[in-house]
């Protein structure tokens, strides 16, 4: 655990669909196709990866001059390529950024993530298909980052880096949990001690934990919703009373003036 990083040293799709990077198995089909894909760089991409960084979320109508023009003030670009549809032409909303000066590029990276241009906040980071290891792209069921709203969040990256691990004290005991409470009286502390120490604790832990916090907040405006309609009920049940009681005591104030 002394090697642990928040960001991913070598890429593996298995980890990258992790938020703690301990999972074992895939749990979307995306980590499937990445892990059996066999990416190779593209080979002509020029221009030198140390100094390059990669730029997305920009709005389809900005063009090279804008982005130039945005990033210039960070130092002198030795190239810039905004990503277009070879068949329409049209910007795929993301771009590559090569500067000429190390100094410059790490000026960049740190100020100019979450820049807005043209009404888009910007995503800066270092390019990574030519420097991290085992790269595979987001077509491919890769990537890292994306939306939440997707099901498929990748982990490890500058956008989403990995939570900490949760790690458990005390030494996990062996052999079968009926035979420890057989054998050493057990009871309720020998059975929480099996659940704390099961297979996959730490795996689901971080996933239940955000959803906790879910949960809880939509259990508040469940349980007011509730209440709420309660009172509704309670007071038009409230009003239906009165009112039978009005309509009873006016008919037999009518009747008794009929009577006279």
């Amino acid at each position: 655990m002394n090697e642990w990083s928040p960001l991913a040293k070598v890429y593996d799709p298995l980890k990258a669909g992790s938020i703690d990077g301990t999972d074992v198995e895939p749990h979307d089909r995306a980590i499937w196709r990445a892990m059996n894909a066999r990416y190779r760089t593209n080979k002509g991409i020029t221009g030198d990866p140390q100094l390059t960084l990669f730029v997305s979320r920009l709005n389809k109508q900005t063009s090279e001059e804008d982005l130039k023009s945005a990033f210039s003030k960070f130092g002198d670009i030795r190239r810039l390529r905004l990503v277009r549809d070879v068949i329409t032409g049209f910007s795929k909303g993301y771009a590559f950024i090569e500067y000429k000066e190390e100094r410059s590029l790490m000026k960049a990276w740190r100020d100019a993530n979450k820049m807005v241009v043209d009404q888009h906040e910007l995503f800066v980071d270092f390019e990574l298909e030519r420097t991290l290891h085992g790269w595979i792209p987001r077509r491919l069921g890769g990537g890292l980052g994306g939306k939440k709203e997707s099901g498929q969040l990748r982990f490890g990256g500058r956008d989403r880096p990995f939570r900490r691990p949760i790690n458990l004290t005390g030494p996990i005991l062996q052999g079968r949990p009926a035979e420890r409470r057989w054998e050493g009286g057990g009871g309720r502390e020998e059975r929480q001690r099996d659940r704390d120490t099961s297979p996959g604790r730490d795996r689901d832990y971080g996933r239940r934990h955000e959803r906790r916090d879910e949960w809880e907040l939509g259990a508040r405006d469940y349980h007011k919703d509730r209440r709420d309609s309660r009172r509704y009920r309670e007071r038009s049940n409230e009003r239906e009373s009165n009112r039978g009681r009005e309509e009873r005591r006016y008919r037999d104030s009518y009747r008794d003036s009929e009577r006279r």
